[in-house]
């Protein structure tokens, strides 16, 4: 009889694919596609900014499926928090969202530079709008960072949902930092209270096509990530028990890794 200590190095495949997945891929290309045709030949150029304003159909697409990459990781953290009912489950989608939410963050502020550059002669000012979101990105950075460093999964979603729970504030202050301060960014031009949007008909059909391609995107993303999320817990448990297994293997065999009799 032949006990080896060493882990079965046979490789293990998976996929995170599936049917609805794939057909949720395609979807996400489609919608994509759909915006750059829309965006790059379709819709007019605007009256001041020219062709800049095209930088628009993905600059605010990408701030807006941050804030809702972000709310979605502060409801499940504060789920965490409150219930910890399927609490492995919560913290999963929180950590999940945000990593995505990081993501469409960095890619709002990259537009929202190269926008400015153009239309305000600079890459960066210390605008409200533009502090606030540098601030909330920082603060998710730090969020995948402190996970990354805590080994003991309850101390580790504990204090993540404790981080994570900030996405809320962040997402008002962000959003509402050009009606609580005077900032260079401009107001909003869609989600007005006081009027309709002040935006050409055409160009409002091709924004709210690159929040739905994005949006698309964003479920993609989510649905592959948290199946690899989950994948890696499997891999952890079991790498734990393979782990164990050979320390036992070890102690019988007197320190020798493998026994033959």
């Amino acid at each position: 009889m032949t006990v080896n200590a060493e882990p079965s190095t046979a490789p293990v495949t998976a996929s995170t694919g599936t049917p609805g997945s794939r057909l949720l891929g395609v979807a996400a290309l489609s919608t994509l596609l759909f915006l750059v045709i829309m965006g790059l030949f379709v819709s007019p150029e605007d009256e001041v900014q020219g062709d800049a304003v095209r930088l628009m159909y993905v600059h605010v697409p990408s701030a807006w499926l941050a804030y809702v990459s972000f709310l979605v990781t502060a409801f499940c953290s504060v789920m965490y928090l409150w219930r910890r009912t399927r609490a492995t489950t919560w913290d999963r989608v929180a950590s999940c969202s945000a990593e995505i939410g990081v993501v469409f963050t960095a890619l709002t502020l990259v537009t929202g530079m190269v926008w400015g550059r153009i239309t305000w002669g600079q890459y960066w000012t210390w605008d409200a709008r533009l502090t606030s979101t540098a601030l909330m990105f920082l603060n998710f950075l730090g969020y995948l960072a402190l996970r990354r460093q805590l080994l003991d999964p309850g101390t580790r979603a504990r204090v993540s949902a404790v981080l994570g729970s900030l996405g809320l504030p962040f997402v008002i202050l962000v959003h509402q930092s050009v009606n609580w301060w005077n900032t260079t960014h401009q107001k909003a031009t869609v989600l007005r209270p006081d009027r309709d949007p002040q935006i050409d008909g055409i160009m409002l059909f091709t924004l709210f096509s690159g929040v739905v391609a994005f949006s698309v995107v964003y479920l993609w993303l989510m649905v592959h990530r948290h199946r690899v999320a989950m994948l890696e817990e499997i891999v952890d448990e079991r790498g734990l028990d393979l782990a164990i297994e050979a320390r036992r293997a070890e102690g019988g065999a007197g320190g020798v890794a493998g026994v033959t009799r």
